[in-house]
This record gives structure tokens, C-alpha cells and sequence, in this order.
């Protein structure tokens, strides 16, 4: 292994929708390359957050190191920006003693910040920020995503639109500037002292929806309701605007009744799903496998490394 950070360490980036398999799929990548896990998945790093996160249970996390799982409280904001200099600085120090990282994750954001960097964005005031959270609170958060609609379509499509914080983030830049959020999202990329392969994992959509409805049902018999109902005075929290949480939140606010906030629960999960894969699908640097192709990824992993020695 190398003792130090150069060109010849890879950072292997698996990405792909929610409920496609990636956890156990890395497991196996990292037990083969003798590895560790990086993750990259913008919920699983709160503590407080464990059934409705889909995070790797106590037994995966004994067959392989995972890193930023449970690593920070819904109580402190973690920024993309406070990710992105964290994370580096676990793979420089993974990259001690080892020559292969994985990273993995859903949230392409998050992946970004690590393989290219952060777009610098202008200076936002506080007064509009204040403007936006108003209106979050008396007209909804339909009535914001619309505006960004109007305003941004590209990253409408590209958004998590049950994250208000990310609504009004691209809503703050698009009103000050009078461009879009995406035109300061095409900067150039960062040169990173590391080597970067991207494997991206794709299933076949019915098989993808079916996995997440079933996997939604066993949340629920996991005690997911009972993890909302301990979160729920604590609702207003940026790290709880998501999918799992925020459908039973409005359930216990009477909003609708439990067999609605189960299909919604479902429904938005698969369409975070589907923004997932418009994201990735942009990035004509991976390489897409089913979540059955370990054996190929296997040697797709080992021939790239041999090309770049």
C-alpha cells in the first residue's frame, strides 16, 4: 500500500438511487480490495436518523469501516462545504494505507464537492432568506418549488424538492443575481492529488419501485413511526426536511390521514429516486452496472488499475 496521498491512489465513486442496492454492493468492493467506506449520503450522517436513512445496520458496519455514519447531530448544521472539507481530509488520511477509497452515496451534491469542488456562489442578505422561510411558512413549500420552477427549470429537475433548505438556497441565488442557480453550478472542477472511477448502479425502473415500496413497508415494521414520533418537536430542523420524515410529520399535524402519508411516503421516495438518476445520467464519466455485476465491477476496478500504474 502507499504511505502517502499521489496520483496513483483511487477514489472508486459508486453512485445510484435510493434503495438500488449500493450498501451491500460496496460492502462486498470493500471487503475484496481490503478497503474502507466513505459515505456520501447527505441524511445518514445524522445520528438521530437511522431507520428512515436506510442507513448499514450494526452488522454491516462490523464487515467493512463505514465513515460518516452517525457522525454528526441534526442539532449542528453540516454544510456541503463542511462535508467537503471533512471528507477529504478522512480520504487523505485513508490514503495512508491505503491505495483504494471507496465513496458512495446517493446525494449527488455530495458527490460532486468531493470529486470537483464547490461553485463559489454571491453573497446572499439576510433579509431575503428571512423573506423565503416566511413564505415557506404561510404559503408551503409547493409555492416556492413553483417559483423555482419558473425561475431555474434545469435545476428544478435536478433538486431534492422536499428539501426546502435546497429550494430556497437555489431561490436566494436566482433572486439576487437574476440568473439561474445553475449557471454558477458549471465552474471548473478542482484538480484532487487522486485518481477518480465512477461506477454508477442502475435497475430496471419497475424492479427499482418495487424494491422501494417494499423496502418503505419494512421501515415501517422496523419502528419507523416511532423514530418520527421522537423527532417530531424538533420538526423544523433543515436535517428533517426529507422524504420519511416529513410526510408522517404532516400525518401527526393532522394534515392527512396515515394511509395517505404511507402513499406519499412511497411516492416521494420514487421520485427522489428518478431526480437521483437525471442527476447522475449527466455525468458521462461513470460507467453504469447492474447491482448484480459485482464480478465485472470487480475487474473493471482491477483493469483500470493496472491502466493507470
Amino acid at each position: 500500500m502507499n504511505s502517502a496521498p499521489h496520483s496513483e491512489n483511487i477514489l472508486v465513486v459508486v453512485v445510484g438511487a435510493t434503495a438500488v442496492g449500493k450498501t451491500q454492493f460496496c460492502i462486498q468492493l470493500a471487503q475484496h480490495f481490503e478497503t474502507e467506506i466513505v459515505s456520501a449520503d447527505a441524511r445518514q450522517f445524522y445520528q438521530e436518523m437511522s431507520i428512515g436513512t436506510a442507513k448499514p445496520t450494526s452488522k454491516e458496519c462490523q464487515q467493512t469501516t463505514h465513515h460518516f455514519i452517525d457522525s454528526h447531530s441534526i442539532h449542528s448544521l453540516f454544510s456541503t462545504g463542511k462535508y467537503e472539507k471533512e471528507a477529504l481530509q478522512k480520504i487523505d488520511e485513508l490514503f495512508q494505507k491505503k491505495s483504494l477509497v471507496l465513496l458512495t452515496g446517493g446525494s449527488g451534491l455530495y458527490i460532486r464537492a468531493v470529486c470537483e469542488g464547490l461553485d463559489k456562489m454571491p453573497e446572499i442578505s439576510p433579509q431575503l432568506r428571512e423573506t423565503l422561510n416566511q413564505k415557506l411558512k404561510a404559503e408551503g413549500l409547493e409555492s416556492l418549488t413553483q417559483e423555482l420552477q419558473n425561475l431555474d427549470p434545469d435545476y428544478y429537475q435536478q433538486v431534492d424538492l422536499q428539501n426546502p433548505q435546497r429550494v430556497i438556497r437555489a431561490l436566494e441565488v436566482c433572486l439576487t443575481t437574476g440568473l439561474p442557480y445553475s449557471h454558477f453550478r458549471k465552474t471548473k472542477p478542482k484538480k484532487r492529488p487522486f485518481q477518480i472511477l465512477k461506477i454508477g448502479l442502475h435497475e430496471d425502473r419497475e424492479i427499482l419501485y418495487q424494491r422501494i415500496n417494499q423496502r418503505a413497508d419494512k421501515m415501517l415494521d422496523r419502528g419507523l413511526f416511532e423514530e418520527v414520533q421522537k423527532l417530531y418537536p424538533f420538526r423544523e430542523l433543515n436535517a428533517l426536511q426529507t422524504v420519511g420524515y416529513s410526510e408522517f410529520f404532516n400525518y401527526l399535524d393532522e394534515k392527512y390521514d396515515w394511509d395517505e402519508a404511507v402513499r406519499l411516503f412511497k411516492r416521494n421516495t420514487r421520485r427522489y429516486a428518478k431526480r437521483q438518476m437525471t442527476w447522475f445520467k449527466k455525468d458521462t464519466e461513470i460507467t453504469w452496472f447492474k447491482p448484480s455485476d459485482i464480478e465485472e465491477v470487480i475487474h473493471f476496478i482491477t483493469k483500470s488499475i493496472s491502466n493507470k500504474a
